[in-house]
């Protein structure tokens, strides 16, 4: 997030919601938002091919089709640009590359995309005038956002929106991406990712790698890896041979779990490292105990890149250890020392090598957190980011084009499958699927189908179907209902018997990201 949690509650006089079910998935930040409208007077925009939660209070809807977010977001452009509500200083003093942005939208008219993403152009108006004429305007995005083929040209087109109307570098403002999981966030920051060292080092600079061959004592690859997906697809292709896993459940998290099923059993070794006997640590060769959160010490990255403590409240049960330890033993015996005395010792580390998180300590956030970039320890952290200037210098506008998806609708699979998450399961399941109390809310899993749609298909509410796509089928019950639009389909990927992800994509990939095309698939569906 390039703002706060707390602008969201009490600075942004409108909020943008577009691609993130907010009060399900991130029922904290939804709250602070609802209070916000409800007690301050914020006006809400929601956009989301499904009438959430936070729709209800909205003072617009937007209730666009699936993968058009580019579309949308265009039109909106093209309102405020026409209708000459751009923040001109902030565009010719921050920006650059504007002109190009502005010739792009130019034919993206409200009416023209109306009939592309079925959002009225009235509507679209409606909301690029309340967002552009808004002081303080913030816009939170979400996986509906980025899990498309397009999803990299998606963020660029929020980005583009933000810095149009200078809602970048202040209070109440932003482009706030809200992150999936609780330390999603501090796992990107340490390097989980196959392009950068900690603190989005790069890989592929020189001067980068020879620091962290100096601190580590081995020489390191000059390319950047492969991401989860190509893994899976290397895997499939014999040319990965061993896996190792850590708090992660491909076969029911990765699309298309009969591709990721073939690639882990064409390894020739698979580790899985986790709290639970999961669907993919059933399929290892080893499997290694970890431990809880409550269990361990260390630090937690959340959302708006505060850095805060976490300590063990109990001790790991059984064989269990904390992962740190775990690697730690795994790395000396396969030759490469790997010593530390404790979590703060390694956290020191990560100071000495990342100068986002220079200033944090163990003894600053003792208390609370603290929020990167911190460079010193004199520094109080950036709960705002791209004050004065942006980290390249001036912002750059990324005019973005409309494709359609990879897989749309056909006379076979007429309908468009999108899939997300529920407010009673965390992601696979994995833990809230064994807390009786919270899975009597949501014991099984459900698809919601528009009432027009399901008449057609003669299904009635907590009918059995069979949900298909061209990967496989799923059978699940109907929840019909009139917060989907006709002809799209939802359903969530957190039950292993009827799992969402058996249905999804895994062969269109955005070409930046990499990320699969989770939110979009043609399907079809039958009365069992």
């Amino acid at each position: 997030m390039t703002n706060s949690i707390k602008d969201l509650e009490e600075e942004a006089e409108v909020i943008f919601l577009i691609g993130t079910n907010t009060t399900e998935n991130h029922p904290v930040i939804g709250y602070k938002i609802r209070q916000n409208v409800l007690k301050r007077g914020a006006k809400l925009i929601v956009a989301d091919p499904r009438r959430i939660e936070l729709a209800d209070i909205a003072e617009i809807y937007l209730p666009f089709k699936p993968g058009t977010d580019i579309v949308l977001l265009n039109a909106m452009m093209n309102v405020i640009i026409k209708e000459d509500l751009l923040d001109e200083e902030f565009i010719e003093k921050r920006t650059e590359g504007f002109e190009e942005l502005k010739a792009t939208v130019k034919k993206y008219t409200p009416e023209m995309a109306e009939a592309i993403c079925g959002v009225p152009a009235e509507e679209i108006v409606k909301a690029a005038r309340l967002y552009a004429k808004a002081d303080k305007a913030a816009i939170c995005y979400s996986m509906g956002v980025t899990q498309h083929s397009k999803g990299t040209d998606n963020v660029f087109a929020i980005a583009n929106l933000a810095m149009l109307t200078g809602n970048i570098g202040k209070p109440g403002s932003g482009v706030n991406p809200l992150r999936g999981q609780n330390n999603v966030q501090g796992a990107c920051d340490m390097g989980g990712l196959p392009d950068v060292y900690t603190g989005y080092q790069k890989v592929e600079v020189e001067e980068n790698r020879i620091k962290f061959e100096k601190a580590w004592g081995v020489k390191l690859p000059p390319e950047k890896g492969l991401t989860l997906t190509e893994i899976i697809n290397e895997a499939v292709k014999g040319n990965i041979k061993a896996i190792y896993i850590i708090g992660e459940n491909p076969m029911l998290s990765d699309p298309d779990s009969r591709h990721v099923e073939e690639a882990l059993d064409n390894l020739e070794f698979l580790v899985v490292q986790d709290i639970f006997l999961t669907e993919t640590a059933l399929k290892a060769d080893v499997v290694l105990p970890g431990a809880s959160f409550a269990e361990k010490d260390g630090t937690f990255t959340n959302t708006e890149r505060r850095v805060q403590r976490v300590r063990k409240a109990i001790k790991p049960r059984g064989n269990a250890k904390p992962d740190w330890q775990i690697l730690c033993e795994v790395a000396s015996r396969m030759g490469y020392p790997m010593r530390y005395d404790s979590p703060e010792e390694i956290f020191e580390e990560i100071r000495s090598l990342t100068p986002s998180y220079a200033g944090i300590t163990y003894e600053r956030i003792e208390k609370s957190g603290i929020q990167w970039p911190c460079p010193h320890t004199n520094h109080l952290g950036t709960p705002i980011l791209h004050k004065e200037t942006f980290t390249r210098g001036l912002g750059k506008f990324h005019p973005v084009e409309y494709r359609e998806a990879a897989e749309m609708p056909d006379e076979e699979y007429p309908l468009i499958l999108t899939t997300g998450r529920s407010l009673y399961h965390y992601h696979t399941g994995t833990m809230t699927r064994r807390v009786a109390a919270i899975d009597q809310h949501r014991p099984h899993n459900e698809v919601e189908i528009n009432p027009r749609t399901a008449e057609t298909y003669n299904i009635k509410d907590g009918d059995m179907i069979k949900l298909s796509t061209r990967r496989g089928s799923i059978k699940l019950k109907a929840k019909v209902t009139e917060n989907i639009k006709e002809g799209i389909v939802f359903t969530t990927f957190h039950f292993g018997e009827a799992a969402a992800n058996h249905l999804t994509n895994a062969n269109s990939l955005d070409p930046v990201a990499k990320i699969p095309e989770f939110k979009l698939a043609a399907a079809k569906i039958e009365k069992i």
